[in-house]
């Protein structure tokens, strides 16, 4: 009769010219970065808590990653980053805006100083040659049109600038009220946090408890199977691997049947350990 160990049948096990049953185990094992694993039925029973303590402890990890609070917490700061970078460019303009309009109010100014200059002259009776009284007073009409000219450059500037303050004080009032909802957003997301991390905590407790009591070679083949299948033991229940759902064949049952109380068996699809109660169909 074949043995079962890790859920295969091990053919050439019984006795006669094929080998004898110790050497079909042996090369059983054969390629296993694990020795043969054996282990009694209520050890092996208690496969099933850590499975299902690992299996709530991915829940909680994918909850935790899949908070909506996360998602929108990630939204929020791209338009809190977005405003920030409005905001600097728009104060970036005010501030070369700024110092445009100030060139432009200390020309008027010296405009304005050389216009009353020259009128102080023609007051005083300074100019008396008529030619040179005419080049003053074109100058002075000269200088009042530029002063014309750069008073309306200024005004122009002052209207940007007030476009520009009413600008950054809109992209100011957004940023803080954003920064309010992010703030309510961050609140409740970390206490859901603190509430699945809580829940965590005491799944992993209970799980290192479990894992305590088991033998080292179980625990090591467990979570060797963990790593890639979430959980490393199912529950064989009538005739079906409860870890990946598939049925059992027939000749892998009848193998499974003959094994002995605590050899380890797994599944041929998903090579989790199977687990038997009397609810497995054997």
């Amino acid at each position: 009769m074949a043995q079962v160990y890790h859920g295969r049948p091990v053919h050439g096990s019984g006795p006669g010219p094929a080998g004898t049953r110790q050497d079909g185990l042996r090369r059983a094992c054969v390629g296993l970065t694990l020795v043969c694993v054996k282990a009694s039925p209520q050890t092996q029973l208690r496969l099933l808590e850590l499975a299902d303590l690992d299996t709530e402890l991915a829940r909680l990890g994918h909850r935790r990653r899949g908070l909506p609070e996360v998602a929108e917490l990630a939204g929020l700061e791209v338009k809190s980053g977005e405003l920030r970078d409005a905001l600097v460019v728009t104060e970036t303009e005010l501030g070369d805006l700024t110092r445009e309009q100030s060139r432009a109010e200390r020309d008027v100014e010296q405009v304005r100083t050389r216009i009353e200059k020259d009128r102080a002259r023609l007051d005083a009776g300074q100019v008396s040659a008529a030619r040179e009284l005419a080049s003053l007073q074109s100058e002075i009409e000269n200088l009042h049109r530029r002063q014309g000219d750069l008073e309306e450059v200024v005004l122009e500037l002052m209207e940007r600038q007030e476009g520009l303050e009413s600008r950054r004080d809109e992209l100011a009032a957004d940023r803080d009220r954003l920064g309010s909802e992010i703030a309510d957003v961050t609140s409740r997301r970390d206490a859901v946090f603190a509430e699945i991390d809580e829940q965590a905590a005491k799944a992993s407790d209970q799980r290192s408890g479990v894992a305590a009591d088991m033998p080292a070679d179980l625990l090591a083949l467990y979570d060797q199977i963990r790593k890639t299948k979430g959980n490393g033991a199912a529950l064989l229940r009538a005739g079906r691997c409860e870890g990946c759902h598939l049925t059992i064949d027939a000749a892998d049952l009848k193998a499974i049947r003959a094994a002995a109380p605590d050899d380890v068996v797994r599944c041929e699809e998903c090579r989790r350990i199977l687990v038997r109660t009397p609810e497995s169909g054997l």
